[in-house]
């Protein structure tokens, strides 16, 4: 949780190509403070069965810049079998080359100390949409 030093961030993702959370995303976290600092690793973690991700690490006080990477690829890899069958049964675009067109996706953004942050990202094999949730 924020404090009045820090932010802090939460993030889930909506397959919107299926209706359906996507699960088992890797994330990672970086942070930084200030435009011209260096980026600083703080960890990750997987979607759950809701496309959330509730375990991110927190971010130490002084950060200004967070950036989201969400290892897409292997998530649309996963689901690419899946798809396969129900693609068959309908009219549906198949889904082409790694099931990706945007194999990761990454977000970066300005915090401001003692405010929270939720960033949903909506995404589908061919694109997706992010934006600054509650």
């Amino acid at each position: 949780m924020s404090t009045e030093t820090t932010a802090s961030v939460s993030t889930h993702i909506l397959d919107t190509s299926i209706g359906r959370p996507a699960e088992g995303v890797a994330i990672s976290l970086t942070a930084r403070s200030g435009s011209a600092a260096e980026w600083v690793a703080l960890g990750g973690s997987k979607t759950d069965a809701d496309g959330r991700c509730k375990d991110l690490p927190a971010l130490p006080e002084g950060t200004t810049h967070v950036r989201l990477d969400f290892e897409t690829e292997a998530y649309f890899l996963s689901k690419h079998s899946h798809n396969k069958q129900a693609e068959a049964q309908q009219d549906a675009p198949r889904v082409r080359d790694s099931g990706a067109f945007f194999p990761e996706v990454a977000i970066t953004f300005a915090v401001v100390p003692g405010e929270h942050f939720h960033v949903p990202l909506l995404l589908n094999p061919f694109g997706y949409s992010v934006y600054r949730g509650s």
